[in-house]
Order: C-alpha cells, then sequence, then structure tokens
C-alpha cells in the first residue's frame, strides 16, 4: 500500500544523533533538548522538517479548495438567474465539468496527500520518535535525578510530550492555513465585487485577533497548570501501587486515599479553570459570529436591493461569512487544544529538557581493569544540596584506603559511618568534593561510567528485580549467554530448584515466568538469589556485595557463602554486612567511625587489639549490629 512509504519514513527509534528521516530532516546532537518551549519544539521538528513541510503545503491545497465551494455556489446561482431553461447544460457544460473535477478529483486527493502525511507518517512515527528520544535522555540521568521525583510523574511526561507537540504543530499548519485562506480570499473575492461585503469580514478578523490574544496567554499558563497537576496526580497513583505492600501491612487504605484525593481535587481544580476560560472564549465567539452573519446579510441584501450587486455575489457572500463563523469555531476550538497541548509540552520540559545530572566528562575514555588494584585518595564526601556540594552533614573525612589486586575487604561500623557511601562514590553515583579514587591508576572521574559499572559486580540489600521473567532478570548480567549458562548461574546461586518450581497467573513457568514489579511475587530471599545469579553471570573483575546475604535465611546463606568463595576468587572484593561473622573471613576488615578509617586487619587481628572492631563484635545480639 502506498501508506505504507509513509509509515516508514520516519525511524521512531533510531538514537538521537542517530535520526535519518528518509526525506530530508536533520540529526540532533546528544545533548537534550533545550529547556526554551521553542527550543524544545525545534529539537523534534527539525529531524522531519520536510514532512512538516509537505504538511504545510497539503493544508494550503486543501483550504484553498475549500474556499472555492462558497464561490462555486455563488457562480451556479448567478448561472441559473442568468441562463434559461433549456440552454445552462448545453452552453456552460465545461465550466460546471470544471467546478465538478475539482469537488470530485482535486479536493479528495489533496485530502488524502494532507492524512498520509499527518497520519500515517507524523501521528505515529513523529509521536513514537519523540517519546523514544525522551526516555533516551531521562533514562541516562543521573541517579540523583530519579530521587528527586515521582517516577509515575516523570513516565507521564515522557508519555504525553510526543502526542501533545505532534498535535499542537499539526493543529497549528491547519489553524493558519483555514484562517488566512478564508479570511484573505474571502476578502478579495467580496471587495472585487463590492467593498462594503469585506467590511464585516474584516471588522471581524480584527475583533477576533484581540479575543485570542486576550485568551490565548491565560489559556496556555492554565493549560500547563493542569499538565502539571495531572502528572503529579499519576506519580501520587503509581506511588501507591509500587508500595501497595506497605500500604497493606500498615492498613493506611484510607491514608493512601487521601494522598491521592488531594492530587484529584487538584488537578479538578485546575481543570475546572481551564474549561472557564473556553467556556468564556466560545460565548465570545460565537456573539462575534453572529453579529459577523447578521452584518454580511444586511449588507449584501442592502447592496442587493439597490441593484448593486448581482443574485450570484449574494449567494456567494452568505455561505462564506456562514463558513468563516463555523471555521472561527473549529480553529478556535484548535486554538484552546493548541495552547493545552502547549502546556503539558512546556510542563514536560521539566523532566525531559534537563542537563545530564551526572554526565560523562569530555574525551571520557572507557575504563580497562587489568589487575584490580582500588585505590580512595583522602576522599571527602557530604550530603548536602546535592553532590557536589561543599558544606553539608560529614559522610567521608579524609577517606584513604588501598585495596589490592584480588583483595577482599569488608568494611564494618555503624549505620552511617560512610560504607554504603564509598561504594556510592566508587560507582559515580555521586562525585566526592575532594581527593579520587583510581582502579589500576585510572581518576574513575575520567572514565565513562558505562565502562566503570561494567566492570563492578553490585548485590545490594534492597534487591529490586524487572517486571520481567526469571531468564530475563539473570541474563541482566550478560544478555549474550546462553540458557545453559543462565542456569548454571542460578544453580551457583542456590535458585535453580525454586525457579523450576515457579507458574505465574498467565501459566509461564520456571526460568519464563514473570517476577512481577520490582519481583514482588517472589520473596525477599528468592529475589536475592536471584539478583546474585545475575552478578554470578556478569563476571565482573571487581566484586561488590552490600549486605548480599541479609535477607537469607542461614541454611540459604551457608550454601551461597560456598559459592561465593568461589565467585571471589581471581577478583578484588569488597563487601559490607552488618552481621561480622558474614566477613570473618575476608582478607581484610576496615572499620570506619563517622566516615574515617580508624582500624584495619585481619578478623584474629583485630579482636586482640582489643579496640573499635571487638566492641563491635562484642555488641552483637543475634548476628547483628546494636543501633
Amino acid at each position: 500500500m502506498g501508506s505504507g512509504i509513509f509509515e516508514r519514513i520516519i525511524d521512531p527509534v533510531a538514537a538521537p544523533g542517530q535520526q535519518a528521516s528518509r526525506i530530508l530532516g536533520s540529526p540532533v546532537p546528544e545533548a537534550p533538548p533545550p529547556d526554551g518551549l521553542w527550543g524544545f519544539y525545534w529539537y523534534f521538528i527539525r529531524q522531519a522538517r520536510a514532512l512538516f513541510g509537505l504538511l504545510f503545503v497539503a493544508g494550503l491545497c486543501v483550504a484553498l479548495l475549500d474556499a472555492l465551494i462558497p464561490v462555486f455556489i455563488g457562480r451556479v446561482v448567478g448561472l441559473l438567474s442568468a441562463q434559461a431553461p433549456g440552454t445552462l447544460l448545453a452552453e456552460r457544460w465545461p465550466e460546471l465539468l470544471g467546478m465538478a473535477a475539482v469537488l470530485l478529483l482535486a479536493r479528495p486527493a489533496s485530502i488524502l496527500a494532507q492524512n498520509l502525511i499527518g497520519q500515517q507518517a507524523i501521528n505515529a512515527g513523529v509521536t513514537s520518535m519523540i517519546r523514544w528520544q525522551s526516555h533516551w535522555h531521562v533514562v541516562r540521568q543521573g541517579w540523583s535525578f530519579f530521587q528527586e521525583d515521582f517516577a509515575g510523574r516523570i513516565a507521564n511526561r515522557v508519555m504525553q510530550a510526543g502526542p501533545a507537540l505532534r498535535e499542537s504543530v499539526v493543529q497549528s499548519v491547519n489553524a493558519v492555513w483555514y484562517i488566512l485562506v478564508y479570511g484573505t480570499g474571502a476578502v478579495l473575492y467580496l471587495a472585487s465585487a463590492n467593498a462594503w461585503l469585506a467590511l464585516p469580514i474584516l471588522v471581524w478578523f480584527a475583533a477576533y485577533c484581540l479575543l485570542l490574544r486576550f485568551i490565548v496567554p491565560r489559556l496556555r499558563e492554565r493549560a500547563r497548570a493542569a499538565s502539571e497537576q495531572r502528572s503529579l496526580l499519576t506519580g501520587r497513583i503509581v506511588d501507591s501501587y509500587t508500595n501497595i505492600l506497605t500500604l497493606k501491612l500498615f492498613a493506611r487504605a484510607e491514608d493512601e486515599d487521601a494522598f491521592v484525593r488531594e492530587g484529584i481535587l487538584g488537578l479538578t481544580a485546575a481543570f475546572q479553570r481551564q474549561m472557564r476560560l473556553i467556556t468564556l472564549n466560545a460565548l465570545l465567539l460565537s456573539t462575534l459570529n453572529a453579529t459577523m452573519l447578521v452584518s454580511m446579510a444586511a449588507i449584501a441584501l442592502g447592496l442587493w436591493d439597490a441593484g448593486r450587486i448581482e443574485l450570484g455575489i449574494v449567494a456567494a457572500a452568505l455561505p462564506m461569512a456562514w463558513q468563516i463563523a463555523n471555521i472561527s469555531g473549529w480553529v478556535a476550538f484548535n486554538v484552546a487544544a493548541i495552547f493545552e497541548n502547549l502546556g503539558v509540552v512546556q510542563e514536560a520540559t521539566g523532566s525531559i529538557a534537563v542537563p545530564p545530572t551526572a554526565p560523562d566528562p569530555a574525551g571520557a575514555r572507557p575504563l580497562v581493569v587489568g589487575e584490580g588494584r582500588i585505590t580512595f585518595e583522602h576522599v571527602r564526601f557530604a550530603y548536602a544540596g546535592g553532590p557536589g556540594a561543599a558544606t553539608g552533614r560529614g559522610v567521608l573525612e579524609d577517606f584513604h584506603l588501598d585495596i589490592a589486586p584480588g583483595e577482599r575487604v569488608g568494611l564494618v561500623g555503624h549505620s552511617g559511618a560512610g560504607k554504603t557511601t564509598a561504594m556510592n562514590l566508587l560507582l559515580r553515583f555521586f562525585a566526592p568534593q575532594s581527593g579520587r579514587i583510581l582502579i589500576d591508576g585510572q581518576d574513575i572521574a575520567t572514565v565513562t561510567q558505562e565502562s566503570l559499572r561494567g566492570a563492578i559486580g553490585v548485590v545490594t540489600q534492597d534487591t529490586a528485580l524487572l517486571h520481567r521473567s526469571v531468564r530475563d532478570n539473570i541474563r541482566y548480567g550478560r544478555p549474550s549467554a546462553s540458557q545453559a549458562a543462565v542456569e548454571a548461574a542460578a544453580r551457583q546461586a542456590a535458585a535453580h530448584d525454586f525457579i523450576t518450581a515457579l507458574r505465574d497467573w498467565r501459566g509461564r513457568e520456571g526460568y519464563d515466568s514473570h517476577v512481577g514489579e520490582r519481583g514482588v511475587k517472589l520473596s525477599g530471599g528468592q529475589r536475592q538469589r536471584v539478583a546474585i545469579a545475575r552478578v554470578l553471570l556478569k563476571d565482573a573483575p571487581i566484586l561488590v556485595l552490600d549486605e548480599a546475604t541479609s535477607a537469607l535465611d542461614s541454611e540459604v546463606e551457608a550454601a551461597i557463602q560456598e559459592q561465593l568463595t568461589g565467585l571471589m576468587a581471581g577478583k578484588t572484593v569488597i563487601a559490607i554486612a552488618h552481621r561480622l561473622s558474614t566477613l570473618a573471613s575476608m582478607d581484610r576488615l576496615v572499620v570506619l567511625e563517622h566516615g574515617r578509617v580508624v582500624e584495619q586487619g585481619s578478623h584474629a587481628e583485630l579482636l586482640a587489639r582489643e579496640g573499635a572492631y571487638a566492641r563491635l563484635w562484642r555488641r552483637q545480639s543475634g548476628g547483628f549490629l546494636e543501633g
């Protein structure tokens, strides 16, 4: 089908910088869109500017042909009044046939072209392109970006930006042509018959522009406020669903109702303010249109009665005025929609048109891990005002630690001592205020984040799985892994037996079964074992275990510890655990207090010193640290 050609013009999932519109288009840089509204629009429009240009031309053709309809009506009435019965078709058939050809052939062809461009190429392709590129930029933001907002609100902005931007552009193209073509065509045609006939349209046009000048800025602001409230409501609802277990455990359904109810009332109030303005606009416009129609009828009939214009002009003038009135209502509706969409797009820029929160430096190169030596050189970091803040609560102070290649190091200390913070700095989720971190002599601040994190396998205490199959979750560690490799990793993590017994609500079994959002269908221990299998499959040269076995019972933990010992062979390992017994076999234990290293040595050496580690060991109760 011919429509298939138009559907293939845009590659909706090409990465920014690689968008290849198969007709004239412009690639864009990998930088996110600018936060200015018009710059944001141009960022996406220029990638398919030829398509929008063709839509502009097709819209002009349709508007011109539609504007001829009242002229044709007037001409036919004029011919009927001028021709004697029996002579019309014989003498005027070429003219009548020409008008019929315009209506039967040219107009449908123009509308078809407009729809092929607008519906087949732009509606689907450009909308999906905007969504894809918006997601592409958002998902590459730093971790702190997602800590500051609702995931649901960010997702809503990504999903709404595409259709809102597309619709506002397409509606603007159509509205501009209909107003310009109908208004200009009507004025020129009627003025050529009698200048007085053009007066009602000119006055109407001036009043219409004043009305738009009053309505449009206010409508845009109210639409933006409504869009913001809609995104906030979406964020609240998604937050409730994501944390449904907490809601149930604490029996807080009524509190969540109030939380969401507040969002709904906020959206309702904002939407009502927007609708009030639209209702006022409709009232003023209908009054303005009625005035134009009555004025046009009075002037046309008066001129005809005085013998100054022909009946055909009257027959054209009245439907032309009526058509302009109808079009103005359609344009007003579209203007309301345009500025509602403008508000949506403007609100979406708050998540999409955001400079990267943790970009790679210019000239960043891939990390090359040879031996796996890790060095923290006099690192200082404090949480306050986001990464890079120079003041605030100190977490790490003059933190210096050198980890030899293949060494297994355990970090020990009370909660808040800085253990997990040190790991977050190693993974470059945050940047130290001073000092630096080296891997095999390479400052991690100068390498790409993808290569850095690709070289580090991490198992955390709070394990969240993807809402996909068990196989997909394990294979996330190495997407190219075979089924045999996936199963081998699961066996090492003591997960294979429970995985083969799984069955989800759609009847998928074993490794094909889905685990639910964040792995909610699995127990904490099962999630942890799948996460460990994922890291086993990744087989990175550096291993970070942050309370990796905290969710496991003693029997399963013992089974996995044996496998972890094999996994650690030949790797540089940093392990964090509150249960000191899980770290006793490490090559070296490093004790942190208030962000500083206060002791280090083997388990036996530290116990013999009777220092901070010995006190922690004695204060444990049931395998956990107090406080």
